[in-house]
């Protein structure tokens, strides 16, 4: 059998995950690499305006990437803007309802706790520099927002956007986590002709992945290092998704391993361990 780092690609590359609208779920642990996560995509307009959920034995994270909706949950109604997010515990009835439209990603991992919901606001993610903050230097320069992290009491799920410069490397020095966390990237506002190449490995000299990934795709690092490059001209945005392994005792953002000869310098995740 095929280890993690290995396997199949259908397993670890998912392509167009936001390209119907509904609610669409793509990535799940019984048809991709992920062990605990998984990840959809509710798109919601006047003709598909609204949809209701169940969260199950999972929690779940929504994370509006444009238009703005409203999330029900029993009698209590959550507005969501552009990059406002939501915690919602396990066992929960969810309801999405746009007068417009609206994206939002849905994240799930399973968990035995039951934690509050939480409301987060971009707005003040944006005004906490423990939240969202640039990192990287020359050649390496992104913002990093953290939207489901330690800002929410949760079993699971870390979660957040970022975008570079153009041109520019993210996850850079390299870096992998995979005894704490699993791990997915889904990029998005990427409009054609845009791309971005995204590398996963255990062996430098050998890797595993290479990819060229475009808006909607889903990269899933079940293990290794996983450095990725957007193209001259062009930022690339992506959601990080992330789920510990132990519930609660390996939800740790910014603790990883840098790839020897790399490990010189500060990952650049020092600001979210603050």
């Amino acid at each position: 059998m095929a280890s993690p780092a290995l396997a199949d690609r259908d397993k670890v590359v998912v392509r167009a995950t936001a390209s119907r609208k509904g609610r669409h779920i793509s990535v799940t642990p019984g048809t991709t690499a992920t062990t605990h996560l998984s990840y959809g995509r509710i798109r919601l307009d006047r003709e598909t305006p609204s949809v209701t959920f169940a969260a199950g034995g999972d929690e779940v994270g929504l994370i509006c990437l444009s238009g703005e909706a409203t999330v029900t949950l029993g009698p209590n109604k959550y507005p969501m803007g552009r990059f406002d997010a939501l915690y919602v515990p396990r066992d929960s009835t969810i309801g999405v309802e746009t007068k417009g439209e609206v994206d939002i990603a849905e994240i799930r991992a399973p968990v035995d706790g039951h934690y509050p919901i939480q409301h987060v606001r971009y707005a003040e993610v944006k005004a906490n520099p423990g939240l969202s903050f640039r990192a990287g230097g020359p050649a390496s320069s992104r913002t990093l927002n953290i939207l489901l992290g330690k800002n929410i009491e949760a079993g699971r799920i870390v979660a957040g956007v970022t975008w570079s410069d153009p041109g520019h490397w993210t996850s850079w020095p390299p870096h992998e986590h995979a005894s704490l966390l699993e791990e997915m990237y889904v990029f998005f506002d990427m409009p054609a002709p845009s791309f971005a190449i995204q590398m996963v490995y255990t062996d430098p000299n050998a890797p595993e992945r290479v990819e060229v990934v475009h808006d909607g795709d889903a990269v899933i690092m079940p293990v290794g290092f996983h450095p990725m490059v957007s193209i001259p001209g062009y930022p690339v945005s992506f959601i990080w998704i992330m789920a510990a392994k132990r519930e609660r005792e390996d939800r740790l953002f910014g603790v990883v391993n840098v790839q020897p000869g790399f490990d010189q310098a500060p990952s650049g995740l020092e600001a979210g361990r603050k």
